[in-house]
């Protein structure tokens, strides 16, 4: 049986190493700090060259993990729809791209219009995160679903958790002719592309 968590246990054992199960408005997420990302490739039987998304309760805290400058254009699609269910991946540097993207140039982005999940990124600060379904079995949709796929992963409690909305974010990379391209069809819509590039 998982064991439940408040937001401030629950961010100390993530800092100590561990993984956690907590959730967000899509889908219920396995996360670990940056540093133990490792963890969760492992969890989750996944290939390591699938990179997985930086969660953090603050758009400013995310734009310092690029380690370069911000693009206004990255800030006002962020503005108009974080918290939510948008994925932001971006040109990044520095040892975080090494963590969550191994051999990548990128960083996944994402703030959770999640109350429980902002609390306990609070307490954390930056996760790795991915949804919590061991790789190639369908996602899980609830505290129940994620504590029967990873029975030793604590869980972010109260449980049960809100229902998610089940549909995965949408996601969004910058390309390097300055446009978005759309990576994943989600929740949230593509912005129109009648604009030149920034």
């Amino acid at each position: 049986m998982n064991t439940v968590c408040g937001a401030a246990e629950l961010a100390a054992r993530l800092r100590a190493g561990g993984a956690a199960l907590f959730p967000t408005d899509t889908l219920p997420a396995l996360a670990a700090t940056p540093a133990h990302a490792s963890h969760l490739w492992t969890l989750k039987c996944r290939p390591t060259h699938k990179p997985v998304i930086l969660m953090a309760a603050r758009a400013e805290t995310l734009w310092a993990c690029l380690e370069q400058p911000v693009l206004p254009a990255w800030r006002e699609l962020a503005e108009r729809h974080w918290p939510g269910a948008l994925t932001l991946v971006l040109p990044a540097q520095g040892a975080l791209v090494q963590q969550l993207n191994p051999g990548g140039n990128s960083l996944g982005l994402r703030i959770p219009a999640c109350t429980e999940a902002l609390e306990l990124l609070g307490c954390s600060g930056p996760l790795a995160t991915t949804s919590a379904n061991r790789s190639g079995e369908p996602a899980c949709t609830s505290a129940d679903t994620a504590a029967a796929a990873f029975p030793t992963v604590p869980q972010l409690g109260p449980v049960p958790w809100p229902p998610p909305s089940g549909q995965a974010s949408t996601v969004l990379a910058w390309g390097p002719n300055g446009r978005w391209q759309l990576l994943r069809a989600g929740a949230v819509l593509p912005p129109e592309d009648d604009d030149p590039p920034t």
